[in-house]
């Protein structure tokens, strides 16, 4: 029998009818607003949004549980909320529906300092996390740029910034409490450091987009903050050296914290928005961490392999407001991209590719933008050949809207066909359901069937990742 699922917008009786159980259960912690409601759709791209019929906030496992059994009952759609900072549409309601908002669900509720670990609720975000650890002398690496939630990180499979030293979350999350599509709360994992006990369901359901369950709970590995910190950039004349850097960091095995490529115009952005004064050229971000000794050590032999690889210009300190305003400014990228052109909307890609294909893989998108007449800058995690292109676009404008997507649709091919992937780190949302169906062929049936399996009446965030009618 092949499986299949609707992807028709529920009845207004059953959007009624949830609506009027939730008032009952939720009181003022469900909404109707218009602007809440748009709020809650997908307004951080320049696709556009879809917004729910109604906004709730659950406490508690218990109160997600029967909410999701409520909306199971009657067909209506759930779409979880953590920060609203995902990047391919993944919070947009094209069939309506409930957005979950997991925010007030955003509490520590244990910390294992001797097995390196917490257990916290979804809604607290990677920040008030490392507040709330500081005192234990230990912290969680993981750090996408966004103050994003726990809950959409793990949605995500997130990484960012440090993931060439940590990884991203699938590496980095023990155990998992989540509720299914009906209302079963189920745990995944456990608190050990391996297992070898069924299938692996917690990684099944990181990355997942909450398309699987609703994450309620996250048991997650921590990590000793450095003693010592070194940050700084590193220079260079032209893509090709800067990437050959890189190569050779990685190949020599340096265990270095955090390595990030900014073009010559991301870096004009940067010192205009961040009010830095860089050379506007090709420039690596870097940070190297451990004891004293360590960190110098380290600094040291990555500044011989970048002149080496024709570095014109190498600086780095300790101090940690120094190093605090140079990362801020690779965080506030898109920010200052968007300064470049005023009045513009923003749209951030994101690829990931063999480290030997890097440089060839961004030199082809340079070329491309300059070809199209696109504006646009590059910059990327490069450590693990991940790298993003912002864009600056006027959505009123249909043959530059035209030419952005065959732009993006290239860096995808291009990615494929050096082995890579058509996201890193972003997801695939609703902005890359065709660049999945591209690269995972067959592949895609078997995400069906899981899919189907757990949520045959598909209403967990529909619309993503793929369609489910057969």
């Amino acid at each position: 029998m092949t499986l299949q699922a609707t992807e028709t917008t529920p009845p207004s009786e059953a959007i009624a009818a949830v609506h009027a159980a939730l008032s009952d259960l939720l009181g003022d912690r469900l909404q109707t607003g218009q602007a809440l409601r748009e709020q809650h759709a997908n307004t951080a791209t320049g696709r556009g949004t879809q917004a729910p019929d109604m906004v709730a906030w659950p406490e508690t496992t218990e109160e997600v549980s029967r909410i999701l059994r409520l909306c199971w009952d009657h067909a209506v759609p759930v779409i979880p909320f953590g920060a609203g900072s995902s990047l391919e549409g993944q919070l947009n309601a094209p069939r309506g529906g409930l957005s979950l908002d997991m925010s007030r669900m955003a509490r520590v509720l244990e910390v294992r300092d001797e097995d390196l670990l917490a257990v916290v609720q979804p809604g607290i975000t990677r920040k008030r996390l490392n507040e709330e650890l500081r005192a234990t002398g230990l912290t969680f690496p993981i750090d996408p740029g966004a103050d994003a939630s726990v809950g959409g990180m793990c949605a995500t499979r997130a990484s960012g910034t440090n993931a060439v030293r940590y990884g991203t979350m699938a590496d980095n999350v023990r155990a998992l409490e989540v509720v299914l599509a009906d209302g079963t709360v189920i745990r995944t994992g456990s608190r050990a450091a391996k297992s070898a006990a069924g299938y692996d369901l917690t990684r099944l359901m990181i990355g997942s987009e909450g398309t699987l369950g609703v994450i309620t709970e996250a048991t997650l590995r921590l990590r000793g903050i450095p003693e010592t910190v070194l940050g700084g950039i590193a220079a260079f004349p032209d893509l090709d050296s800067a990437v050959s850097a890189v190569i050779l960091l990685v190949q020599m095995g340096l265990d270095i914290g955090r390595v990030e490529l900014l073009d010559a115009m991301q870096i004009r952005a940067c010192n205009a928005y961040s009010k830095l004064d860089l050379e506007e050229t090709v420039t690596l971000f870097f940070e190297c961490t451990g004891s004293e000794a360590v960190a110098k050590d380290t600094a040291e032999t990555f500044a011989e392999l970048a002149r080496d690889a024709g570095a014109t210009h190498i600086d780095w300190s300790s101090d940690p407001d120094t190093r605090n305003r140079l990362w801020q400014a690779r965080h506030d990228s898109y920010w200052a991209a968007l300064a470049l052109r005023p009045g513009c909307k923003g749209l951030v890609s994101d690829a990931c590719v063999p480290i030997s294909a890097l440089a060839e893989n961004i030199a082809a998108a340079q070329a491309d933008l300059q070809a199209r007449g696109l504006i646009g800058t590059i910059l990327g995690h490069v450590g693990d050949g991940n790298f993003h292109v912002v864009l600056m676009t006027d959505p009123e404008d249909a043959d530059e809207a035209a030419q952005v997507e065959d732009f993006l649709h290239g860096i995808t091919l291009r990615a494929q066909a050096a082995g890579g992937t058509c996201t890193g780190e972003h997801g695939i949302g609703q902005g890359k359901m065709s660049a999945l169906a591209e690269e995972a062929g067959p592949a895609i049936a078997v995400m069906r069937a899981v899919k189907l399996a757990l949520d045959p009446k598909n209403i967990l965030n529909p619309g993503k990742i793929f369609e489910v009618t057969a």
